[in-house]
This record gives structure tokens, sequence and C-alpha cells, in this order.
């Protein structure tokens, strides 16, 4: 990732390697801080969000200037749009370059990061509610959400992790036996011109479970868009319906939960709880692991900043936060609910 030893050193290494894991151990630190009682949520998941939002900041707005072979350009996608606005004669034309420049975010990136945010903040509504109510407390109703993305943001933070480690592992073989051919059936990897000596999969699995670039990518390889697509709707779905079985919110943990909490659903024996709640959750999770999957390639296939898994995670952490506020106030108000 930072080049060789022989290049760096090996003081530089050493540095290098103490400077991630201490940066690793205030993460942690702050994590605990968080989740001891001094805020809310999680602080890993505030982390990811923060910089992902960050990042589409920066691209947005970034003063830096790069100099790919006509000029200084800025690298930020406004004020690249108004520089070229102030200094080119043809104001259409400058807004085209503006909208549909290569190479560096553009404004119709940031249009499409502003969509999908919208439309993932749409989704999150999307839920069907389940009477409940108290075997011992009369009166006392509640309810039990089942949202349409019911696992949240976990069936992408495992996709994203299954392609890391896939990156990871195919990158580190390729460079030691590029020519076996096993490892060239993982990835084939070749150095970006843009990213400052990072490598980028250009043939084999590792290519084909990345996005692509550009919609001239799309065009001139439709079967690599049409198996990312599948990839992407397939290991979501999988994802999400494996979590709940193994995070203990499938329909029997649910069931077993409401039981304990002496909760009932009107018009419902008990024995017949777990039937009940296996009409949705299931749905729910495959479908909704389904629609996040959709949205990410949609994301990525529309060029939105910060790539599609980026955007998901960041919206569904930070609408947690909302969530979160809205249950501790309804709490202080003293509304009954689960």
């Amino acid at each position: 990732m930072y080049g060789s030893v022989s290049q760096l050193g090996v003081g530089n290494a050493i540095l290098i390697i103490i400077q991630l894991c201490f940066a690793g151990i205030i993460v942690i630190c702050l994590d605990e801080l968080l989740q001891k009682g001094y805020g809310l949520g999680s602080g890993i998941s505030l982390f990811i969000a923060t910089n992902i939002c960050e990042n589409i900041i920066w691209k947005a707005f970034s003063p830096t200037t790069i100099n790919s072979g006509r000029g200084a350009e800025f690298e930020g996608a406004v004020i690249a749009m108004f520089h070229l606005l102030i200094t080119r004669t043809d104001k259409v034309r400058a807004l085209r370059e503006a909208f549909y420049w290569q190479n560096l975010p553009n404004v119709t990136n940031l249009l499409a990061t502003v969509l999908i945010f919208l439309i993932v903040i749409y989704f999150q509504g999307f839920r069907v509610v389940l009477p409940v109510r108290s075997k011992n407390a009369r009166g006392q109703q509640g309810s039990y959400p089942i949202k349409l993305f019911y696992t949240s943001n976990m069936p992408i933070i495992l996709q994203s992790a299954l392609v890391s480690n896939l990156y990871f592992i195919s990158q580190l073989l390729y460079r030691k036996y590029s020519g076996n051919f096993f490892v060239n059936l993982l990835g084939k990897w070749k150095e970006s011109e843009y990213s400052g000596g990072q490598f980028i999969p250009v043939g084999s699995l590792a290519y084909y479970v990345t996005a692509p670039a550009s919609l001239a990518d799309m065009a001139a390889n439709p079967f690599h868009a049409l198996f990312y697509l599948v990839f992407m709707l397939s290991a979501c779905a999988l994802f999400s319906k494996t979590w709940i079985e193994v995070s203990g919110s499938s329909a029997k943990d649910v069931a077993k939960q409401l039981k304990e909490q002496q909760m009932v659903m009107p018009g419902h024996r008990d024995t017949n709880l777990q039937k009940e709640l296996n009409r949705y959750i299931p749905t729910a999770a495959a479908f909704g692991g389904m629609c996040i999957g959709a949205l990410t390639v949609l994301a990525d296939f529309m060029g939105a900043i910060g790539s599609g898994t980026g955007i998901l995670l960041a919206v569904t952490i930070i609408y947690q936060y909302f969530e979160t506020f809205e249950k501790e106030r309804a709490s202080e108000l003293g509304f009954f609910g689960l």
C-alpha cells in the first residue's frame, strides 16, 4: 500500500505500522467511550459515516488543483464549475465540462450522490407494523415494526468486507505470482494513472465484482455490469438472510423475546406467534438486502461520489442516530413501545 520497505526505509516502515496501530487503538477507545453511556450509538459507525461524509464534502469543495495534461484543474466539483464559468468565454461549453468531465468528480456525480441520499431516506420509512399488547397490563398497546431494511446496513458491510478481502488476497498473490493460472483467476491488476501508485483490477473475478467506472465502461463491457448487478443483489440478500440467524433477530428469536416480555399479538395464539412473524421477517431480510444491493448498484452506475457502498453506509448510520434520538424523546414523554 505504501511502497516496498527498500524504498521507504526500515525506520519509516516501522513508524507507519506504529501510526496505524495507535490510530486503531484510539478508534477502539472512542467507540468504548460512546458505548459506556457517554454518547449514543456505536463509535465505529459514527467514524465510518464521518469519513464518508468528509470524502463527499471534500470531492465537492476541494480547493486542491490537479494537472492531468489540460492545465491546473480544481478537484472539487462545485469549485471547478465556478472556475470554468469564470475563466471560459463559452459558458455553455464550460457548464458541459463541469457536468461531464472525466477523471475528476463532476457536478453530475454530486447530484447523483444527493439523489441516492434522498432515495435511501425515503425507503427507510417502509415498514410493516405489527400490533402487540401486554398480557399483564390491560389496555397497554404497543407495536413491533418490521422495516424494509430489516438488517440495516449489515449486508453491505459484509459484502464490502468480502470484496476487500478478495482484493487484499488477490493483489498480494498477483504481485508475487502473476504468472500463475489460479492467481490470475482471482484477479489481474495494474497501476492506476490517477490514484498515486494504487493498483486497480483489470481482469478476472476481482474486476467483475468491482463497479464499472463509467457509463462508457458499461456500454463497452455489458457482461461486467450484469455480473456486478447479479453479484450485488445475490450477496446482499444472502448476507441479510444469514445475519438474522446469527444476530438473534430471526422470527424464532423475536417470538421468544416477545413471550419473555409477556407480549402477544391480538387475534393470534401464542403458539402461532413465530409462524406469523415468519410471514414478514425472512421476506423483509431477503428483499431488503436486495434493495440495498440495488441502491448500491444504482449509485455506482450513476457515478455517485464516495461509491454506492459508502453512501448506503453513511445514510443508514445517520438515520439510525435520528431513530435513537426519537426513541429517547419518546421514552422521556412516557410513550409505550418496543
